[in-house]
């Protein structure tokens, strides 16, 4: 049955060619670091990372930040992505930082 399935259904059901993958990511922000400096971080990280890839993040914190990334249209993140996120924390004042696999972000 599932082969038979039409475009708009599998649109729809975001399976196929519309299935979307993305990944959680989550990081601790050393307590040396101050609010100004958490919101430069942030800032550097959207513009840097996140809209040079046409990726969204969804997610937020204080010093414990916590969220998903994805694609901002339907597509999939690619381990070149994650990449791209770990290199960028890895020169930044943080700690803890971790970043999960590719995953299908509605039937996961």
């Amino acid at each position: 049955m599932a082969a038979n399935r039409s475009r708009r259904l599998r649109k729809k059901l975001r399976v196929d060619e519309f299935q979307e993958f993305g990944f959680d990511t989550n990081w601790t922000f050393d307590e040396s670091v101050t609010e100004e400096q958490i919101d430069a971080i942030v800032d550097q990280f959207i513009d840097e990372i996140i809209e040079p890839r046409d990726l969204g993040f969804h997610g937020g914190g204080h010093k414990e930040w916590e969220g998903i990334i994805a694609t901002q249209d339907i597509g999939k993140c690619t381990d070149e992505d994650r990449a791209a996120v770990k290199t960028f924390f890895e020169g930044q004042p943080v700690a803890n930082v971790e970043i999960g696999e590719l995953y299908d972000i509605w039937w996961s």
